[in-house]
């Protein structure tokens, strides 16, 4: 095993204390690269998975900790266990139970189609969050609001196309884009959802099968809102099988609007893939943009 760091030493410590069981640090594999370093580390006869990101990162993982938390709490659909989260001068980081994912199948599916709609009848009294968190990389503002169309309005696709103009995306996405900010109220002429509360980032790629089958879901970019925001996240990128579909609809239908609302909650995703990964994305955010007018016209 690699010599350890001093943040290794630290990580220790906060399982020992979480736990009140010491644990030491026998063996380490990497789980993942880039900016945030994910690792299955064993030990005491446990294993866990952590998150390592820089030290000035450690609000994102606190934010994730309360979010796995409040999620759990609901009790509706598996998430991973917190253990404990925490910094050092060197690095900040996140530990989880370690679970043995697998892909899901059609009756994974059909199981989290259920569950969703269970979570999503858990309801806050206001959209919004009681902290601000990330969706990806991306800073996500939370701020309390008693108004959704408000909230889609100037948290999510606002906060995105600024991003965008100080990112260098100008032009006809930032025209067309305030107008669309002008009509997102149109969308909700007949329609005020409930703030249910939100994985928030529902890509399939969050979503796997625990070793009994049974669906997990995990990375959450928590906060409360429509809950189409997340069904639609599930067919941006598509990998939900009709059984998820089906089955959540049997348990909560959706509003019959939804496939006019599904581009405006998906354009906020495109617009984040386009600040955090460039340019191959300013085509597709033109494009529901234009499409989201040409509705609403």
């Amino acid at each position: 095993m690699p010599v350890k760091l001093t943040y290794w030493a630290d990580i220790e410590h906060g399982i020992t204390t979480a736990t009140r069981a010491t644990f030491t640090l026998e063996h380490r594999s990497a789980a993942g690269g880039g900016s945030i370093r994910a690792s299955m580390i064993a030990g005491s006869g446990r294993r866990y998975f952590v998150k390592v990101n820089a030290a000035s990162r450690a609000s994102m993982f606190a934010a994730e900790a309360a979010a796995l938390s409040e999620l759990a709490r609901a009790g509706a659909v598996r998430v991973p266990q917190l253990i404990c989260h925490g910094a050092n001068a060197e690095a900040s980081w996140i530990v989880l139970e370690h679970i043995e994912l697998a892909r899901r199948s059609r009756s994974t599916d059909a199981i989290l189609g259920a569950q969703l709609a269970q979570l999503h009848r858990h309801s806050g009294d206001v959209y919004g969050w009681t902290r601000d968190n990330t969706i990806g990389s991306t800073p996500q503002p939370n701020l309390p609001s008693s108004d959704w169309p408000a909230f889609w309005r100037e948290q999510r696709l606002g906060f995105q196309l600024t991003l965008a103009r100080e990112n260098g995306y100008g032009g006809r996405l930032q025209t067309e884009g305030e107008r669309l900010l002008e009509r997102v109220p149109t969308f909700f002429a007949s329609y005020t959802p409930q703030p249910s509360l939100l994985h928030g980032d529902l890509w399939s790629g969050n979503a796997a099968a625990d070793e009994n089958g049974a669906p997990v879901i995990f990375d959450p970019a928590l906060y409360y809102g429509d809950r189409e925001a997340d069904i639609a996240m599930t067919e941006l990128f598509g990998g939900y099988s009709l059984a998820f579909y089906d089955a959540y609809g049997a348990a909560y239908p959706l509003d019959a609007g939804y496939a006019a609302r599904k581009n405006l909650y998906n354009l906020y995703h495109v617009l984040n893939h386009l600040n955090l990964f460039g340019g191959s994305y300013l085509r597709q955010a033109e494009q529901m943009i234009d499409s989201l007018l040409a509705h609403v016209s």
